[in-house]
């Protein structure tokens, strides 16, 4: 929020009415326009390249190796950072984080016509039907079954 503090003063805004505004201390915002990057957010950068550079290497490693791979390089970082820098970067194994599929709903479920009941008077008076997908290796397979009651010589209803 300082970088659009000093922006607007730029404009002519005054800096203790954009404070204000953004519920900002002032005091703060004068210690970052004379040190806008710590010492801590500049050896956590220098942390980030190396983290990048042995992920480009090796890319299939997890923060752990990364870690270790850090050290080397002549860091001293604890496993912890490496992990918080890699989690906000985006930076994950090939192996080991699955990319999730967002869920979608499914279809509207529509009303129960028949009350589950499974009889009829006589032929052609009630079907069921059910639809399921399933993945396969050339894309979705849709299988639909489809039941009828059927009505035997002596009259009685029976589900086929």
């Amino acid at each position: 929020m300082f970088p659009l503090v000093r922006e607007l003063a730029v404009d002519g805004i005054p800096v203790t009415v954009t404070c204000g505004v953004l519920k900002l201390c002032r005091q703060q915002y004068y210690r970052w326009l004379a040190c806008p990057v710590t010492a801590t957010e500049l050896t956590e950068a220098y942390i980030a390249n190396a983290i990048f550079d042995a992920h480009t290497d090796d890319p299939e490693f997890g923060y752990r190796f990364l870690a270790d791979e850090v050290r080397q390089a002549g860091f001293d970082v604890c496993d912890r950072t490496v992990w918080r820098i890699c989690s906000q970067m985006g930076w994950w194994s090939v192996f080991g984080k699955k990319k999730s599929k967002a869920s979608k709903p499914g279809t509207a479920a529509h009303d129960d016509l028949v009350r589950r009941t499974f009889t009829a008077e006589g032929p052609n008076q009630v079907w069921l039907t059910d639809i399921t997908e399933h993945w396969t290796g050339e894309g979705k397979l849709y299988l639909c079954a489809i039941k009828r009651p059927v009505v035997q010589p002596d009259r009685r209803i029976l589900n086929r």
